[in-house]
């Protein structure tokens, strides 16, 4: 084979761009005795190829990974935890209890207790709002910061 088409032949191999068959013939140059000594290089890297495709992966494979067993015992905690909720409502009784739920039957009663609780809201948002003077003047003194 001529060395210029070799050397045509190595540059579209490194570009990536050689067929199957023009692959065959550089292995095949390349396996030969007679190389162009400029082209002396690139004997080891064809030669590479044809010594490993000899070889054979010697290592076995296993058929089944090993994450099935992970699935699996998640599926069947998942189960015991559908059970356990299906077990929760069906044995504890949904009825609401008899509890005192704040009404009245007298008027003025009802009037108070409203009033009891009106005044205890009214204290703790005056409570928030004294926090909330604390933000007002990290505010002012952010601007004159930050002018």
């Amino acid at each position: 084979m001529e060395s210029m088409l070799v050397e045509q032949l190595v540059e579209k191999y490194f570009q990536g761009e050689t067929t199957i068959a023009e692959e065959k013939q550089l292995k095949a140059y390349f396996s030969s005795s007679d190389i162009a000594p400029h082209l002396v290089r690139y004997q080891s890297l064809f030669g590479y190829f044809e010594t490993q495709k000899g070889t054979q992966f010697e290592q076995k494979l296993p058929l089944q990974p090993r994450k099935q067993s992970t699935v699996k015992w998640i599926g069947i905690a998942a189960s015991f935890v559908v059970l356990f909720g299906l077990a929760t409502f069906f044995l504890y009784p949904t009825e609401p209890k008899n509890e005192d739920l704040g009404t009245f039957d007298n008027p003025e009663e009802a009037y108070l207790e409203t009033q009891k609780a009106l005044l205890m809201v009214s204290e703790q948002v005056n409570f928030g709002m004294e926090s909330v003077s604390h933000l007002k003047e990290y505010e002012k003194t952010k601007k004159t910061i930050f002018k």
